[in-house]
């Protein structure tokens, strides 16, 4: 029996399109939402009814309801869920404008909240179903000049473990997956992107973490349509795994970063077991 998914932050050339296209494969049917929905007319028509696009901003608390209603609606229910939408933008953690930063986190973690809050009643009312939160390698590993976007990351990360066990019991799975560097069109924008920082001491920093990647766009290692395909394939494991990283160079600054933090606190341990009161 075919799923039935739901993908925010349907945008051609991203993850979530990536994501809409393995699932087809497979025969399942999507909802893909997009901001832009009119974008996305040529490339419905090739799969006919098994492909509705609705628009969406996940930000629009009730737009992200009647879009779940809509969805619920026309294919009856919704399996699998995955929380894709999102941007990063770059700035420093001491002078990153404060109105930039909160439209971050609206974008990047309230709305992977409400989305979410939307679609748990059905698929706890079936006893079944899957949500994939997109989150990054950032979340896992923050950057520098990239700090509050691996904060809005690292938030996803607790609530998406968080909520993995509150919902077991309901024979709902949740996966966390990290990519990293990946040929999508994340980087495009850097390169019109002014470094806004009102700190001068910040700028050398930033202008060359936005060098890095105006130089990486299009080159990056990373291919969506395996990276979707490999998600696919980690949620038929059993038992599934609670995250999973994608690419190489993600995979190896993720596992070189855990062992760090772990090397860390284990060269730590007397002074942390000292802090309880006496036996």
């Amino acid at each position: 029996m075919s799923r039935r998914w739901f993908i925010t932050g349907g945008t051609p050339g991203n993850f979530g399109m990536a994501f809409a296209e393995a699932a087809l494969e497979t025969g399942d049917r999507v909802v893909l939402t997009s901001r832009r929905p009119q974008e996305l007319t040529t490339w419905t028509q090739q799969y006919g009814d098994h492909v509705l696009v609705v628009p969406m901003d996940v930000t629009d608390t009730a737009a992200v309801q009647r879009a779940v209603r809509t969805a619920e609606e026309h294919f009856g229910g919704i399996d699998v869920l995955v929380n894709n939408a999102g941007r990063g933008w770059f700035g420093s953690i001491e002078g990153m404008d404060e109105s930039a930063l909160r439209g971050m986190f609206e974008l990047n973690f309230f709305g992977v909240l409400s989305v979410t809050r939307a679609v748990l009643p059905g698929m706890r009312a079936r006893g079944s179903g899957w949500i994939v939160n997109v989150s990054s390698v950032a979340g896992l590993v923050a950057a520098p000049g990239f700090g509050y976007y691996s904060a809005t990351k690292f938030a996803v990360e607790a609530v998406t473990d968080a909520l993995r066990d509150e919902v077991a019991a309901h024979g709902i799975s949740v996966l966390a997956v990290e990519p990293g560097a990946f040929r999508t069109n994340a980087y495009t924008g850097f390169a019109d992107e002014p470094v806004a920082e009102p700190i001068p001491e910040y700028h050398d920093m930033l202008k060359e973490v936005r060098a890095a990647f105006v130089e990486m766009d299009g080159a990056q290692p990373g291919d969506p349509r395996r990276g979707a395909r490999a998600v696919i394939a980690a949620m038929a494991q059993e038992p599934p795994p609670r995250r999973l990283v994608l690419g190489n160079g993600g995979y190896d600054a993720v596992v070189d970063a855990l062992q760090q933090s772990l090397a860390d606190i284990r060269a730590n341990e007397t002074l942390s077991r000292r802090a309880d009161f006496p036996a």
